[in-house]
């Protein structure tokens, strides 16, 4: 009897033991699953409130970077610029920013270049990276791109260079002449001589400072405020004329042809000036004796029809590494042979900021020894059409009634249109 109650009180107290240990063992899992784990951390929202709105509307690339320097938030910004790669931040020096910001709450900026992804040129982007505490765990990463004003300032500095070199060597050739007269004010055949050398530079200098004039005004100004229809043949009427006595000079033959009455939208100064300059540029770089020869065409586009001013020259050729840079200010495929015909280097890139600003684009195919073709594209003013474009005939060749081979450019819809130019010639 004894024995049988000892038997059910020791079953009694272990049937309590393992309801306790059940117990606590329940309340244990609960306390578990309640607690936050490393995974929890990244797929819960961490950020304080309002801070993620704020991030996806910053022009900056943006990373929030948690305690273990793991990436919490970024910018797609961020990502394309390879800041992150692999949920960690991939630049070093802002990796020890943000350590040192954690561990002293100080803000940090610092400007940094960093390679170009995809190029294997060795370009670098300018960036500038602010890193600040956010909350008490977390790093906020600001980056910033400066390159693209970092290049403005450079080309804004080169042109200010460029100005001052430009307007300094003719200046000191008036000031030198000058002297000379001064010196020989008893030889009468060298102060004429003098004079006239005053008076190349004279103009030079004028030239200079008029085509820095119209560069600050095309960019400056919207040329269609005060656009109007254009007919493309007085336009190309004009610039002929307009060199008619430096063709005269080197006996250069200048041809035009192609479709008639076509109209553009536009400033009728600012793109009397921009051909003006392409058919001068084929004159002063064309041999003696040779042909330059302008083509007028109609291209119809999804967008609505172009008007296609090719300006052809039988010259010296642009080098594939010349192409490249040819628009630029100031620069010069023979800056020796820009000396003698008095080229300020302004001349395309007017170009350039015309067609640009009436909606077209400029484009050049050129070959060394054998010529360049510069194509002026514009869209055409369809109020002032007076037929369907395929009533137009624009198979006519460049050179039209004076006979020759037919150069337009290149650059057109139809390749077939336009073909090779030829060795230069030399006209009977």
């Amino acid at each position: 009897m004894d024995v049988n109650a000892a038997v059910a009180a020791a079953a009694a107290i272990a049937g309590l033991l393992t309801g306790v240990i059940a117990m606590l063992a329940f309340r244990v899992s609960e306390r578990e699953q309640r607690r936050p784990t490393r995974t929890s951390l990244h797929t819960d929202p961490v950020l304080p409130p309002g801070v993620d709105t704020v991030l996806s509307v910053l022009r900056s690339s943006a990373v929030v970077l948690d305690e273990n320097d793991g990436v919490v938030k970024a910018s797609s910004a961020a990502y394309a610029l390879g800041l992150v790669r692999g949920g960690k931040l991939a630049v070093e020096p802002m990796l020890k920013m943000a350590r040192d910001t954690r561990r002293d709450g100080e803000i940090r900026q610092v400007e940094l270049a960093l390679p170009r992804r995809g190029t294997g040129r060795g370009e670098a982007l300018a960036v500038s990276a602010r890193v600040a505490p956010l909350g008490s765990r977390l790093v906020l990463l600001l980056v910033e791109d400066l390159t693209e004003a970092r290049r403005i300032e450079a080309v804004r500095r080169d042109f200010v260079a460029n100005v001052s070199h430009e307007l300094k060597t003719p200046v000191g050739a008036l000031s030198l002449l000058s002297e000379a007269v001064m010196d020989a004010s008893d030889d009468p055949e060298a102060v004429e001589r003098f004079a006239g050398r005053m008076q190349i530079e004279a103009t030079r200098l004028t030239n200079l400072v008029q085509e820095l004039i119209d560069l600050s005004r095309v960019q400056n100004d919207d040329p269609l405020e005060d656009a109007e229809p254009v007919p493309v043949d007085e336009l190309v009427a004009e610039a002929i004329d307009r060199c008619r006595h430096q063709a005269g000079t080197k006996e250069i033959t200048m041809a035009a042809a192609g479709a008639a009455d076509l109209r553009v939208w536009g400033n009728r100064g600012q793109l009397a000036a921009a051909l003006g300059n392409l058919v001068e540029n084929a004159v002063n770089y064309s041999p003696a004796r040779t042909r330059v020869g302008i083509a007028v065409r109609s291209v119809a586009q999804p967008g609505g029809d172009l008007i296609e001013i090719a300006v052809t020259d039988q010259g010296i050729g642009i080098s594939d590494k010349d192409k490249e840079r040819v628009f630029e200010r100031f620069y010069r495929v023979d800056p020796a042979r820009s000396r003698a015909t008095g080229g300020t280097g302004l001349g395309l890139a007017i170009v350039k900021h015309v067609a640009a600003s009436h909606g077209g684009e400029v484009t050049v195919w050129s070959a060394e020894g054998q010529g360049s073709t510069f194509t002026l594209r514009l869209p055409e003013a369809r109020a002032a059409r007076g037929r369907r474009p395929s009533e137009r005939d624009d198979s006519e060749g460049l050179d039209g009634e004076a006979g020759g081979t037919s150069h337009p450019s290149p650059h057109s819809s139809d390749p077939s249109a336009y073909a090779t130019l030829p060795s230069p010639e030399v006209l009977p």
